[in-house]
């Protein structure tokens, strides 16, 4: 059964583990026959904003002439630029460490995108020593997000970047 045909309610009681065991089944599914970075970025924003329980986007940042820029997502529209070291997901990219923000209103330098974003988890892609974007998940619950949610996007992450970072110029 996919993840997308479960009912929000069996995603919402399942383990942290259970869940991400089957958003990796489900990623490797998706990315076995293609290897384009942008084509796999929106397939893998919509697995997570489909498949997370209590969130209200999901999407990529990427790093593009010194800024990060909007890249695939799901959820309301949202900005469009984001200067390294401003925000959650510039001060994750400056930092290149993932960053799990319990209420982002508390957030110094926090950019509203979305008023009814609370809590956010941010995950850098990095190749090597060089920085792609990051990885940009929002809920309007807060403290939404825990250490198994980082260590499963972050598991996540590794493996659409091994499938995908090969074309990303």
């Amino acid at each position: 059964m996919s993840m997308a045909s479960l009912p929000s309610t069996d995603r919402q009681t399942m383990t942290p583990a259970t869940l991400y065991d089957q958003l990796t089944s489900q990623l490797l599914g998706l990315l076995a026959d293609e290897r384009d970075f942008i084509a796999n970025a929106a397939n893998f924003s919509s697995l997570l904003y489909h498949s997370l329980p209590d969130v209200n986007w999901a999407g990529f940042y990427l790093l593009k002439e010194g800024e990060l820029v909007l890249g695939p997502f799901q959820g309301k529209p949202a900005c469009i630029r984001i200067a390294l070291g401003k925000g959650v997901c510039g001060t994750a990219a400056e930092r290149r460490q993932t960053l799990l923000v319990d209420n982002v209103h508390d957030f110094p330098g926090h950019i509203a995108c979305d008023s009814e974003s609370n809590s956010e988890i941010v995950v850098p892609l990095v190749d090597g020593d060089r920085l792609l974007g990051v990885l940009d998940v929002d809920s309007p619950t807060h403290a939404r997000f825990t250490e198994e949610d980082a260590q499963g996007l972050n598991d996540l992450v590794e493996i659409f970047l091994a499938a995908s970072v090969r074309l990303v110029t």
